[in-house]
């Protein structure tokens, strides 16, 4: 019998299986439009990883989407064809095994053996031979090397570089640098971060005692912040297991406590959400106002994400409503509430930390299209706040054409609405510019880029 027989061939060795759920996570971001951070987690509880094993599961993930611009740069010089012209799934093979040689603590020999097997298992054995051989050009030179061979100069073209080196796009970069006035390098580098786990407890229902000795830390700025240091799974956190503690970013919470906190004369129980999908703020609102005997009232047009702020409001006491509706087309009368959140949909730019795949999927076209959308919400929140009632517009996302250029717009139409000074609602945090609105910073305050302009109803 020949030696070639199957019968006498070794048997194809099987692919990593933390590998090869990265990958599977890397293709419903990149094929199907779905969110890193949802579909990791999915992931990981469905294929039941944990420890070190989930560790290097999300870095292969949300470093392979993070840096996904930097690697298509080098593997357009590795590759004998266009990029365009591979098939996506080969595509996302090889930017992973790109991560894993660049900038991860992998044996190189093991990341090219380990993405040659996992490409057999995955589109077939004709692919394997061209990812084996990308990748090994790859491994020849460092991180530094790659970037020093395909960016352009620094004292040439000192944003193109940082595009490459900081694996941002340049319009982004561009729009970041505008909003700064320090240098916009360290706020790249904390983007390319990977963010803390922040929970906030809830007041009235939580406190932040609970969560410090459930092992996390008090946070720096909001008085109901704690980090769980070293991340962790949140849900084991009895609070936040029964709604009475959430996950929410340190700069979400400070901006929902500093419209709590600002001076409003006479009635104070009735609050407006206006844009309130997926609920965290509105929870964190909820418990403000219930401990004044007030109400919230939060508004989301779509049905499953109205559902979301439902479960969010779960554990909060009050008869606090929820509308699914459109906040541009109010159902309730003007001047209505006391206090209105307008944190309207954005871009996302300020939460790149997080999101790791939005950098490469936004657009300028993306921002534009919402800037009528975001005026509307605006116009209409202060339509819906009371004479001496107040309005905290808010976005995540630092791009000007997204913040202060909306609140001017809008103010320039009316003559009933003022900008205040937001900033002695934010004691304690530092570098907040010279106002009246705050923009906060990863970089500065180890927060999102949240961005707050608070607006009275004169």
């Amino acid at each position: 019998m020949s030696d070639r027989s199957p019968r006498n061939r070794a048997p194809q060795r099987r692919p990593d299986r933390v590998r090869g759920v990265a990958y599977q996570v890397i293709r419903q971001v990149t094929a199907e439009g779905g969110y890193a951070n949802l579909a990791l987690n999915k992931a990981l509880r469905e294929q039941r990883l944990s420890g070190r094993d989930a560790a290097f599961c999300t870095e292969l993930v949300h470093g392979t989407l993070r840096w996904q611009g930097t690697y298509d740069a080098f593997l357009a010089r590795s590759v004998s064809r266009p990029l365009a012209d591979l098939d996506p799934e080969l595509l996302d093979l090889l930017r992973l095994g790109t991560h894993q040689l660049l900038r991860m603590r992998v044996d190189s020999y093991a990341a090219v053996s380990e993405m040659v097997t996992l490409t057999r298992a995955e589109i077939g054995q004709k692919r394997s031979g061209l990812v084996n051989a990308v990748l090994r050009k790859i491994s020849q030179r460092t991180l530094t090397q790659w970037i020093d061979t395909v960016a352009p100069p620094v004292e040439e073209d000192r944003l193109g570089h940082l595009a490459i080196a900081k694996a941002h796009p340049r319009w982004v970069i561009e729009a970041f640098a505008q909003a700064l006035d320090d240098d916009v390098e360290a706020l790249l580098d904390a983007d390319n971060e990977p963010p803390r786990v922040t929970l906030v407890a809830r007041p009235g229902v939580s406190d932040l005692d609970e969560l410090v000795a459930a092992g996390a830390t008090a946070g720096r700025w909001s008085p109901y912040a704690a980090v769980l240091e070293g991340g962790g799974d949140p849900g084991r956190i009895d609070a936040v297991a029964t709604g009475r503690a959430g996950v929410q970013d340190e700069g979400s919470q400070l901006v929902a406590v500093a419209l709590a906190t600002a001076e409003v004369e006479g009635d104070d129980a009735s609050w407006l959400d206006l844009c309130a999908g997926p609920g965290g703020k509105s929870a964190l609102l909820a418990a403000l106002v219930n401990q004044r005997d007030g109400q919230l009232t939060a508004v989301e047009p779509l049905k499953h994400r109205a559902e979301l702020v439902r479960s969010n409001l779960r554990a909060i006491p009050g008869e606090h409503k929820v509308l699914i509706g459109d906040g541009t087309k109010p159902t309730w009368p003007a001047g209505s509430f006391d206090r209105v959140l307008a944190d309207v949909p954005c871009s996302g730019l300020g939460a790149l930390r997080r999101r790791p795949e939005a950098r490469w999927r936004r657009t300028p076209e993306d921002v534009a299209e919402l800037r009528p959308l975001q005026e509307d919400l605006l116009d209409s929140a202060i339509t819906s706040a009371r004479p001496g009632g107040v309005v905290a517009y808010v976005t995540c996302s630092p791009h000007p054409d997204e913040t202060r250029a909306v609140v001017d717009a809008v103010l320039a139409k009316r003559d009933d609405a003022k900008l205040e000074d937001a900033r002695p609602l934010f004691p304690g945090v530092p570098d907040l510019g010279d106002g009246p609105d705050v923009q906060l910073w990863p970089h500065l305050h180890g927060t999102d880029a949240m961005y707050l302009a608070l607006i009275r109803r004169t």
